[in-house]
């Protein structure tokens, strides 16, 4: 059987040629609009991360982390930053190769899995922008230890997660609690993840805020900001009761 991380780029492939709406890119309208008080990013499904998290774009080493689909390292680029996007899916890879071409500007574009020891340099980052993705990572802490690790003293980590409660419940109505948190689908009979594969949701894992938010400060982040958010209508039934997402800002503390 393969990895479950190979199981996870598969399905973002056949998502992303399906029409997913992450892996529908920006389009050359919305890219001449964006400037500095006119653009709209997201780490979570609908609230836009505010400006004054980013700072200063012109110049700055930009990591987007598992944040491939050509919607958010274009208007970066447009902004000014020197853009690396990270993901393993080649489909989102491609979306960014084509839109890069098409407006005419530089990004480096590296196809890996974050599960492992990112294939970059330590300090070599001034800000890492990482929209929801950790729901198909098993070990939440290592993804903040590489992201502590590549950002220089004082960089900024932007990050989107789910809280875990979309795990909880069956979607139906009513909703029906049937999993605890932390939720791994590899530490359970094994018709759950044959479930999950039969749905084609990828394999998925619902993390504790002991892992997301806990894990950042152990790892020596300096958390500075946050908010909440959930699905639009018509997303998943437990968001009409209680945000499914957080996205924090984070510091690594300069030396």
């Amino acid at each position: 059987m393969p990895s479950y991380t190979d199981i996870n780029a598969q399905t973002w492939d056949r998502w992303a040629a399906d029409g997913c709406e992450w892996s529908v890119p920006i389009s050359h309208e919305e890219y001449l609009a964006a400037d500095e008080s006119n653009f709209r990013v997201f780490l979570t499904p609908c609230v836009p991360v505010p400006h004054s998290w980013f700072g200063s774009l012109k110049g700055a080493r930009l990591l987007g982390l598992a944040s491939g689909g050509g919607q958010q390292m274009p208007v970066f680029a447009k902004l000014g930053a020197e853009c690396t996007v990270f993901d393993y899916s080649l489909r989102q890879l491609e979306a960014e190769r084509m839109v890069a071409a098409r407006e005419g500007y530089d990004i480096r574009i590296v196809r890996g899995d974050m599960t492992r020891r990112l294939p970059f340099d330590d300090a070599c980052f001034d800000l890492i922008f990482h929209p929801v993705s950790n729901c198909y990572v098993e070990d939440v802490g290592h993804v903040w230890r590489e992201c502590f690790r590549v950002l220089r003293p004082g960089g900024r980590l932007l990050a989107g997660f789910d809280n875990g409660v979309n795990f909880l419940c069956e979607e139906n109505a009513p909703l029906t609690i049937v999993n605890r948190l932390p939720f791994n689908p590899l530490r359970q009979p094994p018709e759950v993840l044959d479930a999950m594969l039969r749905n084609d949701e990828g394999v998925q894992f619902g993390h504790t805020m002991e892992e997301e938010l806990g894990g950042q400060l152990a790892t020596g982040f300096v958390l500075t900001a946050l908010y909440e958010d959930r699905d639009r209508p018509g997303g998943a039934e437990i968001g009409r009761f209680l945000p499914q997402y957080m996205a924090t800002l984070a510091r690594k503390a300069s030396v």
